[in-house]
């Protein structure tokens, strides 16, 4: 993972603009006795044999297969001659619209800087990036979260849930419950893509709301996260313990023991997310689309495949509780076309506890979500502002939906990002009278805080939904 780390860092804005004629370039679609003289080919021969030479002094020696995205505007036919010519694999399409971006990947023994520069000089490449490692937020679990334990069995537009989740200081602060009386709203209609590391598909809270989703990682449809663990909690010996340093769940101590550890330090995020969905939104469909694997790693191509499915599957509302430090041109590209579509893509600000911008948060179009406490105080692990923060919500000990129908207390923007998400599943769903482009607007009828680092202030679903009856 580091290898990737170091490209993405130093090679961010990598794009070649080589200055050798059009007739040096090898063209697809001409016969071989056609390309080019002796006297170009030589020429081309020897800046390639030049560029070669340096990435081979400049770049540290291959360590891993190299996964490129890379946008061809011959399609699938120019792609697949241009690996032919390269020594590249075409390992998968991407789902934009036009079918022009590209997972292709060069083996080993051929370095980053080497086989970026061989795409680059075809004929048809439009752009080329590293196919960046992606990770779900890490932040470290608080304390007080005595209304973790409240059990108490309360319904719950059609299920059963403990008191807890509903009566937590989170969801008292940011109106939910006065909101969806008031205004006879749940999000019914609206469906909310929660990219992620997969959801519990079996969690008797969600299994209703869920819509067919897709897991990315396996290229398998579903999009259920509990394959990834080999465990099965026995709750008559449940108590707090914490999971991973971002979460504690209410988990018996052998089932904490499997997860303890690196491999499993996100599992249970994606279930965590979309049960915050579906507090504020109990009625909207959650589509669960797995982009990230247990360790809370995933790949820039299968959040791109996940935003393109989202988009072309009827997904309104995209929860991204991820982040990227390094930009991304296809990531904006994909991010745009969301929002040419209607569609409110909602953001974690990132936790690293900096004035920084981070990606997708950054990118226009793009609600960029901060955290507080619950007594409205800017958290200390959240990054901060405006812009591109728009707003904050609360993000320490948000009790929600854990794998194996139990619950867990999740810090981070990881968990204030899908209170905000939800609530824009209520603005847009039946009953409220709020066309797509009113929802930012909406949101941004917040409880100002005094602290400009915030953005407009800290989410109130009534004041949202009241500003669709005034526009």
């Amino acid at each position: 993972m580091g290898y990737w780390r170091e490209y993405r860092c130093n090679w961010k804005a990598l794009r070649f603009q080589p200055t050798l004629a059009p007739g040096d370039k090898v063209q697809k679609g001409k016969a071989m006795g056609k390309t080019n003289s002796r006297t170009s080919l030589r020429r081309a021969g020897m800046v390639v044999s030049l560029l070669l030479l340096l990435a081979a002094f400049c770049a540290p020696a291959a360590q891993a297969q190299t996964r490129l995205i890379v946008r061809d505007s011959l399609g699938l036919p120019g792609i697949n001659l241009t690996c032919l010519l390269t020594g590249c694999k075409v390992i998968t399409g991407l789902g934009d619209p036009n079918g022009q971006l590209f997972l292709v990947t060069f083996p080993p023994i051929l370095d980053p800087i080497t086989a970026l520069l061989r795409l680059n000089l075809q004929t048809g490449i439009l752009s080329v990036e590293f196919d960046q490692t992606v990770k779900t937020l890490p932040t470290y679990a608080g304390s007080d979260t005595s209304y973790l334990t409240d059990e108490a069995p309360t319904p719950y537009y059609g299920a059963t849930v403990w008191h807890g989740y509903l009566a937590q200081p989170a969801n008292q602060l940011v109106r939910t419950a006065q909101t969806q009386s008031a205004f006879n709203v749940t999000g019914a209609g609206t469906t909310v893509a929660v990219i992620d590391t997969g959801v519990d598909l079996t969690s008797p809270v969600l299994h209703n709301v869920l819509a067919n989703g897709y897991d990315f990682t396996r290229n398998i449809s579903g999009g259920s996260e509990t394959g990834d663990v080999q465990a099965n909690p026995n709750q008559s010996q449940a108590t707090i313990a914490t999971v991973n340093q971002r979460t504690v769940a209410v988990l018996d101590q052998r089932t904490v023991a499997v997860l303890d550890g690196g491999p499993y330090q996100a599992f249970g995020h994606g279930t965590m997310t979309a049960g915050i969905v579906h507090l504020v939104a109990p009625q909207a469909k959650i589509m669960p689309l797995k982009a990230f694997h247990a360790d809370g790693t995933g790949y820039d191509s299968d959040i791109l495949r996940a935003i393109y499915y989202a988009v072309n599957h009827g997904a309104k509302v995209m929860n991204m509780s991820f982040d990227y430090s390094t930009y991304s041109s296809e990531l904006a590209t994909a991010i745009k076309y969301a929002n040419s579509k209607g569609v409110i893509s909602v953001a974690s600000a990132g936790n690293d506890g900096q004035y920084t911008v981070v990606y997708p948060g950054g990118l226009p179009g793009v609600i960029d979500v901060a955290s507080t406490s619950n007594y409205d105080v800017q958290s200390s692990f959240t990054n901060y502002g405006a812009p591109p923060v728009w707003m904050a919500a609360p993000g320490e000990g948000v009790v929600t939906t854990y794998p194996w129908g139990t619950y867990a207390a999740g810090w981070g923007t990881s968990f204030s990002t899908p209170l905000v998400a939800g609530t824009a599943a209520l603005m847009l769903g039946a009953n409220s009278n709020c066309p797509s482009w009113s929802v930012p607007i909406g949101l941004a009828n917040a409880d100002y805080l005094g602290n400009l680092n915030l953005g407009f202030g800290r989410l109130d679903t009534y004041q949202a939904l009241q500003t669709c009856r005034l526009l």
